[in-house]
């Protein structure tokens, strides 16, 4: 088959949903309309932001995907279905994503590309030439959504950093603004010093670790939660007794279950796999409905030290 042909298929489909609701149905994925294609394994659904940008329900994570081999996986994930691709600066495989989108066939605004500013760069001038910098990474002229990294509070200096991403949206550098492991005292401070929310925080989520109040936070002021390790980064979550008999009633792998109860919380999720299977799996989420018992059977999984490598954002730093 041809990288042309290969590239052709599937186009996501545009549909708008209020994410600002408690999803414990199927409601998430149906047409506000009740028309139009319902989403398939290699079409992933689209929600609308607070900014009225879209975004991906369901993204590809590229963390420790890099050269060559990095290139063909993330190319993998494009001709199975997947149109986000999340990536940052200390990835340092924003040249590899670049280099997929070159080869791919898909159109720019078919794609929703994502990168992360690091805690080095944080300060206002620099964070403005890192964006820049990445951009000239990956040859393009924007970022669907770029994100403060970490908040790295000991440094003080996430609301300068913060500012930088205002700035470069209104360069035409980005096109929606967000963070990365914020608290909520965090995203406070952010609005009471310029007046601007994010649209996206992106989290560490999973059954363990499933972060209630955040979550209530962040829809409270109209930000997009988005699962970053939305299955644990392979830990004993996908052993857990509890989800595999969920998986079984409903013969679906743990993995599906997962990422179905996070889409029913309301939350986005950027998988990773190198599996070309697990990467069909990932997307087939939209035929089977957990009940609202089985979602609180994995949601009493959470644990008070559930979070994967202890870090916590209060006092974390990430360079």
């Amino acid at each position: 088959m041809s990288e042309n042909v290969l590239f052709n298929q599937g186009q996501a489909i545009s549909s708008k949903y209020d994410f600002s609701k408690t999803y414990l149905s199927a409601e998430l994925f149906k047409k506000k309309n009740g028309s139009g294609p319902e989403p398939s394994a290699n079409q992933p659904e689209l929600i609308t932001l607070s900014d009225g940008n879209e975004i991906p329900l369901i993204g590809f994570g590229t963390y420790t995907l890099t050269g060559g081999s990095g290139v063909n996986t993330m190319m993998q994930a494009l001709s199975t279905g997947y149109r986000a691709l999340d990536s940052a600066v200390n990835y340092e495989n924003e040249g590899a994503v670049g280099e997929v989108i070159r080869r791919s066939s898909l159109k720019r605004e078919d794609l929703f590309i994502t990168s992360k500013l690091p805690g080095r760069h944080q300060k206002f001038d620099e964070a403005i030439t890192t964006i820049q910098e990445s951009l000239f990474r990956m040859h393009l002229d924007y970022f669907d959504l770029y994100l403060i990294h970490w908040p790295n509070p000991l440094e003080n200096h996430y609301v300068e950093a913060w500012q930088a991403l205002i700035e470069a949206q209104k360069m035409g550098l980005i096109r929606s603004i967000g963070v990365s492991n914020f608290l909520p005292e965090h995203l406070e401070r952010l609005e009471k010093e310029t007046g601007v929310l994010p649209v996206v925080n992106q989290i560490e989520l999973h059954p363990y670790w499933s972060q209630p109040e955040q979550r209530k936070f962040d829809k409270e002021h109209g930000i997009f939660t988005q699962a970053w390790s939305p299955l644990g980064r392979a830990n004993a979550v996908l052993h857990d007794e509890i989800i595999k008999k969920i998986a079984e009633t409903h013969h679906k792998s743990i993995a599906q279950v997962i990422l179905r109860w996070e889409l029913q919380l309301g939350v986005g999720v950027i998988p990773k796999s190198s599996s070309t299977k697990r990467q069909f799996e990932n997307l087939d989420l939209f035929n089977f409905e957990l009940s609202d018992e089985e979602i609180s059977s994995i949601s009493a999984l959470d644990k008070p030290d559930g979070r994967t490598n202890n870090q916590n954002p209060a006092v974390y730093q990430e360079f």
